[in-house]
């Protein structure tokens, strides 16, 4: 990490999806437009985490004021399902664990993506999508390289990824699933990212339907006329002089966090004992839905659903105007199926049995589903403004309060926040990340002489990526190596 004058820098989970930020912001772009360049190049450098098929977050600041962008995915319309769907069961391989997910195209959400990055370019963007594609396009075609993680990731969801003849034939060309070195290409979707340039983004839509209409899937037009970007006002939380922007219901990321940080500011200490019985706080709100401490003075509904927390990945982004952008998408593990012509998935957020206590199908038409995506931006008495976020599913919300922790309570440094070993507290279990690392290991054992050690620090624990401008034009941050971070500045 170093600190210099610069236009901006950007925190993500690929060297690639950095290098499409600063090109953007070389070029005379904002923070929101080099966050929507870099969320479109994470559809090419992490394809199983991101997709126009899927839905997200991007929470902003303008110079003045945050904004909230709520793309992330509704139920579709025709729910319950009147026939037969396309909807089959896989179990994911993860070494010491597998899990059960469902996929196929009736497993696929009505998507919010590209509405998401159409209305916050629309909103605060400099630069138009035409200028914010490029990027993604020369990804795309000149291919990028295939990482361990990514290749690992490949391997986990292998029974997705090779279900169907078009999606094997792009992420097993050969006959084998792409590993790590390998290049990884993909000529539809720059094309897809074009007609997006365009404006054309009907053109996707009719392709995403199309996938339904052939395969059995849930989607129709109507689901994409109605569906609606929300704008929300953030939960603002005072942290001494700081004040942490997070997002509001009904994602619950963002509220659970702030509960956590709440409580430990109650303590007036942030040691690991402190740390627990915050993070016991969290989950006794989180099992009994109670945030009306904290949501007392707020219009917002509750949860709309069951809390989909899947596959997702981040960017933050800081310019030297003083703007912020911090975004969160997912698609799912993606449905198996190949959007026609287009070179990416539909997301599969409704084919999770955890996220379907009464069955598959059975949550309400229409509704926004509920998400532990939480981004965060952070103002500081004298300008500074930092964004930061996460992937990592249920763990988000206690990375997000982990490392928040760190740098606003602890005045961490970027690098030593998000590299710190965290805690996870989740159904009465206690995660210890790095175990052997922690002094205090013995008294977090005799209050919970079950908990579970980590010896190293771990992907499970979330990718927590950070991007601060200290108030004077110089820029600092940290990405999370946990997730194959990255940070650079332009």
């Amino acid at each position: 990490m170093g600190k210099e004058q610069a236009k901006g820098a950007v925190a993500c989970g690929h060297r690639e999806t950095a290098a499409a930020a600063v090109a953007i912001l070389c070029e005379g772009g904002n923070a929101v437009d080099a966050c929507i360049g870099a969320l479109l190049t994470a559809c090419v450098t992490e394809p199983i985490l991101a997709a126009p098929g899927g839905g997200g977050f991007l929470m902003a600041y303008d110079g003045a004021q945050p904004h909230l962008f709520d793309f992330f995915c509704d139920a579709p319309l025709a729910l319950p399902p009147d026939g037969d769907i396309d909807f089959f069961e896989i179990h994911a391989d993860f070494g010491e664990t597998t899990q059960s997910f469902h996929i196929g195209a009736g497993a696929a959400a009505t998507p919010g993506f590209l509405a998401g990055i159409a209305a916050a370019s629309e909103k605060l963007g400099r630069l138009p999508l035409s200028d914010l594609v490029e990027p993604s396009i020369a990804a795309a075609r000149k291919g990028v390289t295939i990482e361990p993680l990514q290749a690992r990731m490949f391997e986990i969801v292998e029974p997705i990824i090779t279900a169907d003849t078009d999606v094997r034939r792009l992420f097993a060309p050969s006959g084998r699933l792409l590993r790590a070195g390998d290049l990884f290409r993909n000529e539809a979707l720059a094309e897809a990212f074009q007609e997006i340039g365009a404006g054309r983004l009907a053109t996707l839509e009719a392709a995403m339907i199309e996938q339904c209409t052939t395969h059995g899937g849930l989607l129709e037009t109507a689901d994409f006329r109605r569906y609606q970007v929300q704008e929300r006002d953030p939960l603002a939380l005072a942290l001494g002089e700081t004040t942490l922007f997070l997002n509001p219901p009904p994602s619950l990321g963002g509220s659970l966090s702030a509960i956590a940080l709440q409580a430990l500011v109650r303590q007036k200490k942030s040691d690991a004992p402190a740390r627990l019985t915050a993070l016991r706080e969290m989950e006794k709100a989180r099992l009994s839905g109670n945030f009306d401490a904290l949501l007392a003075d707020r219009d917002d509904d509750g949860p709309a659903s069951r809390v989909v927390s899947r596959g997702t990945t981040h960017v933050s982004v800081v310019d030297r105007a003083g703007m912020a952008a911090a975004a969160t998408v997912s698609n799912g593990e993606g449905n198996g199926r190949m959007v026609p012509g287009m070179g990416f998935m539909f997301n599969n957020m409704l084919g999770e049995e955890d996220l379907n206590p009464k069955g598959f199908h059975a949550c309400e038409a229409g509704m926004r589903l509920a998400s532990m995506m939480a981004p965060t931006l952070a103002l500081g008495p004298d300008g500074e403004i930092t964004a930061f976020g996460t992937g990592g599913s249920s763990r988000i919300r206690t990375a997000i309060f982990n490392v928040a922790a760190n740098l606003f309570l602890e005045h961490a440094d970027a690098d030593t926040a998000v590299s710190a070993p965290r805690l996870h507290f989740e159904n009465g279990q206690l995660d210890v990340e790095a175990a052997a690392e922690r002094a205090d290991l013995a008294r977090l054992r005799d209050i919970e002489p079950e908990l579970r050690a980590w010896r190293e620090r771990s992907l499970y624990f979330g990718g927590v990526h950070v991007a601060e401008n200290d108030g004077k034009g110089r820029f600092s941050g940290a990405g999370d190596a946990r997730r194959g971070g990255v940070f650079a500045s332009a």
